[in-house]
C-alpha cells in the first residue's frame, strides 16, 4: 500500500521544487494522512474501479489511488505542477495526466479510451472556488459514475446535505439530491491544509441514482422551477414563479390549490417530489398559453 505523504515531506517537495501557491486555484494541499486514509476508505476503490481526480495538486492522494484502483485519470490546471506530478507518479502504470481545465475535458472522449471499466468514481480535493460548477458539469453530463467523494468547503457540504425549511436548504441541495445520495463523510479543519484556508472544510459522498428519485415531464423545467423558487427566497412561491416564468399569479394560485399547496407556501419549505409536481403543473399552464 502506498505511504501518504505527511505535511513534512509535502512540504520538502515544495521546496524542492520551488512552487508558488496561486490563489486563482484555490490551492491548498491536504497534508493529513488520516483524512487521507478516511477518503480512501468510504470512496471504497478497488482494482475494479476507474478513477477520475480533479486537482491532484503534488500527488499525495494520487499515489494512493493508483495502489486501490484498476487506473487513475488526474486533471491538473497548473502547469507548475505538472513536471511534479509527472515525475512522482512515474513508476505508476495506471496513471494518466490530462493538462488542462476540468470544466474543458471531453469525459465521453476520456471513458471511452477505458471501455474495459464499468465502474467509474470521481476522488478529488477540490478547488473551493470552482467547487459547484464542477459538481455540477459532472452531475449534469449524466456520466456513468457509481459515486463521487470530494473535499469541499464545509459550507458547501451542508447545503448539498440539507433539509427543507432550513438555512442551508437551496438550490444546490435539490439539484444534488436529485443525482445522488449525499452524506458527509467527515469534518476537516483548517490546519489539515498547507496553506491553511479560512474555512473548514468536509468530505461529502455523493452515491449517484441509477434512477432519479422523482418522475418528472421536464427536468429543464424543474430545475428553472427550482432557480426561480430561490431567486428571492422571501418571496412566495406565486410570486417568485410569476416573475421568472411571467404566468399570471391567479392561474399559478389555481394550479398550486388543485395540488392542496396554500397560496402563501415558500420553495423553502418544498421537497424535490413537491417541486416535480409543481414543475409538471406549469407545464401543463404553459401547453395552455
Amino acid at each position: 500500500m502506498a505511504k501518504l505523504v505527511d505535511s513534512k515531506e509535502t512540504i520538502a517537495v515544495l521546496q524542492k521544487t520551488n512552487f508558488q501557491f496561486k490563489k486563482q486555484f484555490g490551492q491548498n494541499f491536504l497534508i493529513d494522512s488520516s483524512v487521507l486514509e478516511h477518503i480512501l476508505s468510504f470512496s471504497e476503490i478497488n482494482k475494479n474501479d476507474l478513477v477520475i481526480e480533479i486537482g491532484p495538486g503534488i500527488g499525495t492522494l494520487t499515489e494512493a489511488l493508483c495502489e486501490r484502483a484498476g487506473f487513475v485519470v488526474a486533471i491538473e490546471i497548473d502547469d507548475k505542477l505538472i513536471p511534479i506530478l509527472e515525475e512522482t507518479l512515474s513508476s505508476k502504470d495506471n496513471f494518466k495526466l490530462i493538462h488542462g481545465d476540468a470544466l474543458k475535458v471531453n469525459y465521453l472522449s476520456l471513458l471511452a479510451e477505458h471501455k474495459e471499466f464499468s465502474s467509474i468514481k470521481v476522488v478529488a480535493n477540490l478547488p473551493y472556488y470552482i467547487t459547484t460548477p464542477i459538481l455540477m458539469d459532472l452531475l449534469e453530463k449524466r456520466l456513468p459514475l457509481k459515486s463521487i467523494t470530494v473535499m469541499v468547503q464545509k459550507e458547501v457540504a451542508l447545503r448539498m446535505k440539507a433539509a427543507p425549511g432550513t438555512k442551508d436548504y437551496g438550490a444546490l441541495t435539490l439539484a444534488v439530491q436529485y443525482y445522488s445520495n449525499p452524506v458527509i463523510v467527515q469534518e476537516v479543519p483548517p490546519h489539515c491544509f498547507i496553506p491553511r484556508p479560512n474555512v473548514s472544510s468536509a468530505v461529502i459522498h455523493l452515491s449517484l441514482h441509477e434512477k432519479t428519485p422523482v418522475s418528472v415531464q421536464n427536468p429543464a423545467l424543474l430545475f428553472k422551477t427550482i432557480k426561480f423558487s430561490f431567486m428571492q427566497r422571501r418571496k412566495t412561491l406565486v410570486n417568485a414563479l410569476s416573475s421568472g416564468f411571467h404566468i399570471e399569479k391567479k392561474d399559478l394560485q389555481a394550479m398550486l390549490g388543485s395540488l392542496s399547496y396554500p397560496e402563501n407556501v415558500r420553495g423553502e419549505t418544498l421537497s424535490l417530489a413537491d417541486f416535480a409536481l409543481i414543475a409538471d403543473g406549469i407545464e401543463e399552464l404553459q401547453k395552455k398559453s
